[in-house]
Order: C-alpha cells, then structure tokens, then sequence
C-alpha cells in the first residue's frame, strides 16, 4: 500500500501542461486501440495503448528524479519489448530486453540509496566532467559500430524488414537503429549513476524517434515519442538545478 501511495503522490506532481500531454496520449491511444490502422492486429493496438501511457508516466517521473518513475518503466519495457519484435527492429530490442529490463531494477534501488536532501522520493542528481564527457562520446561511437556489424551478420534481411515497405533507405535505418542501442545503453547508464548529462543524449534519440515513427504513420508512438523529446528538455533543466542544490553528490 505504501507503494501504491507513493506512486499517487508522484502522479500528483505533475504539472498542468504534463497533464495535457497524457490526455492527448490517452485519447490516441484509445483511439488506435479501439480502432487499428489497416495492417495493425487488435492485439497489437492494445501494446500500444499500454506501453504510450506507461512510457510518458516513466519520462514525466524521470524528468523530475522521481523514483516512481522505475514502476511504470518496467511495464513500458516489457509492452515495447513485443512491438519491436513484431516489425523486427532488432538493435533496439535487444537494447529494451538485455539493458533496460535489468537497468530498470538497478536504478530504482541505486536511487533509493541516494535521495535528494529534501524529498525522499527525489534522488540525487550529479554532473560530469569534461573527460568523462568525452570518454561517453567515444564509447557511444564504439558500441553503435560494433551493434550495426553484429546484427548485419546475425539478423541478415530481418534486420528493419519494415523499412523497405516505407521506402526508407535500410543502410540508414540500420546505423540509426545501431546509434539508438548505443546511445541508449550509454544514456541508462548514465541515469542508474545519475548524471544530468543523459538528457543531452536523450534529445538526440527522441528527435531520431520522432522522425522515424512520423514517417511510419505511427500516430500513437509518434505522438509518445513527440511528449518524450519535449519532456527530456524539461528532465535536462531539472536535473540542472538539482545538481547544483545538493550540498554533496554521493
């Protein structure tokens, strides 16, 4: 119950813009739902319903530190797990299945040994170094070669099947889909050691995402992933100030 409360108690602070922001998620959703594009099983509309309500609660909570954010993150995983299963994005679901699934559980207790001075449901937020910025650079340019020449030889022609059906450049949705896992396995990392600069990397997957799902017509993640790239601005000024008021980052 003391659980259930909490999470009340962070829905409860969300601003009246974020608010607007999951209406609007909600009344798509439900739209697609009831009824899905042509193309689209019934099932599949649900995923969707549930992981756009999931997933916006998570990036509202992480954008204000909010441990809360960690229920709704797992329940957003699991959902988007299976979509990109069904159409073959294959670098991103091994991203969700291998590093967010477990990363999610990590974090949420990290976080709950490290709370913000004056909200316990708020964790600490800290920032990195110049070197430690380019090491993350280096890193994520690494990984996302290493993921495209992997999945290339492993995942052969099913490796973002539906991209040919939109006329998309496959060689280009492969290295996006490859920076996309890298980035996200940096940003994640970032955000279980909680370093405001995760946003940074955020913004640019978010702007990717949102590119990509729009020339998809996918009206339901388009619009998810249009709220995550504007929250992850609002998640970069947060975490900004809370850097700077914690007296000591543990």
């Amino acid at each position: 119950m003391d659980g259930i409360k909490k999470i009340i108690r962070a829905i409860r602070s969300l601003k009246w813009y974020e608010a607007i922001m999951c209406v609007i998620m909600l009344g798509i959703s439900v739209y697609y739902a009831i009824k899905p594009e042509e193309g689209c099983p019934q099932w599949l509309a649900v995923i969707n319903l549930i992981s756009g309500l999931c997933g916006i609660m998570c990036v509202f909570l992480t954008a204000k530190v909010n441990r809360m954010n960690f229920p709704f993150a797992m329940v957003n995983t699991v959902v988007f797990i299976i979509y990109l299963f069904y159409f073959g994005i294959w670098a991103t679901f091994w991203l969700e299945l291998v590093v967010y699934m477990p990363l999610n559980i990590i974090s949420w207790w990290r976080w709950y040994k490290h709370k913000d001075e004056d909200d316990e449901l708020l964790a600490k937020a800290k920032k990195m170094s110049i070197l430690q910025r380019i090491f993350v650079l280096v890193t994520i340019i690494g990984i996302a070669v290493l993921v495209h020449f992997a999945l290339s030889e492993l995942a052969g022609d099913s490796w973002m099947k539906f991209a040919v059906n939109y006329g998309w450049n496959v060689t280009i949705m492969q290295w996006l889909d490859s920076f996309i896992f890298s980035i996200g396995i940096v940003a994640s990392t970032l955000e279980l050691f909680r370093f405001k600069e995760q946003y940074s990397w955020w913004i640019i997957t978010d702007i990717i995402a949102v590119a990509q799902y729009a020339i998809k017509k996918d009206p339901v993640y388009t619009t998810k992933k249009a709220i995550y790239l504007v929250e992850a601005f609002i998640g970069y000024w947060n975490w900004n100030k809370l850097a700077k008021k914690n007296k000591t980052n543990e």
